[in-house]
């Protein structure tokens, strides 16, 4: 199976978030729960609508992703340009902060 991990958008003020291993819902695709098993992506579907049920995100869905040196990477255009933040300029966004 290819791996995938779960992204939507927090509902207060919309930023790209993933949810993490622990169950929480975070700004970095470093913290993300990989999952690697067709069960483990279900389960993390799962949390995700129970997080939408309880408005915490909105449009959650699973994303393919690498992992390349211990580092998740995505690997789709979009998902790439959410996980760096705005494309306009590289003082902006998550690419301007160096967290990996």
């Amino acid at each position: 199976m290819t791996l995938k991990i779960v992204t939507a958008n927090r509902l207060r003020e919309g930023d790209v978030v993933y949810l993490s291993a622990g169950g929480a819902w975070s700004e970095w695709i470093s913290d993300s729960a990989v999952a690697e098993t067709s069960d483990e992506e279900t389960r993390l579907i799962q949390i995700a609508e129970r997080a939408v049920a309880d408005r915490l995100v909105i449009g959650p869905y699973p994303m393919v992703v690498a992992r390349d040196d211990g580092q998740i990477r995505p690997l789709g255009q979009r998902e790439i340009i959410r996980a760096k933040g705005p494309t306009i300029h590289p003082d902006f966004g998550k690419q301007a902060i160096q967290r990996h």
